[in-house]
């Protein structure tokens, strides 16, 4: 959930430095993109970073490109010679997106696909050792079901945003599907018994799903 801001201040004086390529992407997506608290931001990027480097996966796929940031942060823990997929249904926000993985050195290492998820991954034919799920929350049950099989034993997948600001403890709005997607997902995978997860309270949520 949200930290303090002293908390916070504190926190990010006491990680890495923040890439200045991502420092740029950040007031770029803040200056001229809708909804800019969609960018994960310097600490969650360090985080996904970490993650990606522990594992050094061969194959990522990202579900929810939005600028290009989470991208970034992912591609700089791939082994050597791998690759990351991550798809947008926003095909305003590709050529921004391009822009910051060819500043960062990772053009060649990230593909954009542009499209509707769910019609996307069944067209790939990559087993992916990491999964980062940041689409629409509505799917992300259905994002889930799509990959599963994709993932081999071991393989991470990383669900974001799931204590959606906090309503996940609240009764849902009939009409609030958003909110009634994440606690599906998120019952879903408590009851899967082909992974284990826990849940890092970091701003709004992240899950973290093993592969059994």
């Amino acid at each position: 959930m949200e930290i303090a801001f002293e908390l916070e201040k504190y926190i990010l004086g006491h990680i890495n430095e923040e890439d200045p390529v991502l420092t740029e992407l950040e007031r770029d997506t803040f200056l001229n993109v809708l909804q800019p608290r969609m960018l994960s931001g310097h600490l969650q990027g360090t985080i996904l970073t970490m993650f990606s480097q522990m594992l050094q996966p061969k194959q990522i796929l990202e579900i929810g490109t939005f600028t290009g940031y989470s991208a970034i942060c992912l591609a700089k823990g791939l082994a050597e010679g791998g690759q990351l997929h991550t798809i947008e249904i926003n095909d305003e926000l590709e050529s921004m997106a391009l822009k910051y993985f060819q500043k960062a050195g990772l053009a060649t290492k990230i593909i954009q696909h542009i499209g509707d998820a769910e019609i996307v991954i069944p067209s790939l034919s990559e087993q992916f050792n990491l999964v980062f799920i940041d689409g629409d929350k509505r799917e992300y049950s259905s994002y889930f079901d799509l990959v599963i099989d994709k993932v081999p034993s071991g393989g991470v997948i990383i669900a974001d945003n799931i204590l959606w600001s906090g309503k996940v403890t609240e009764q849902p709005d009939p009409n609030d599907q958003q909110t009634i997607g994440i606690l599906e997902f998120n019952q879903k995978i408590k009851n899967d018994p082909r992974v284990s997860q826990t849940i890092i309270p970091l701003r709004d949520g992240l899950m973290l799903i093993r592969k059994n």
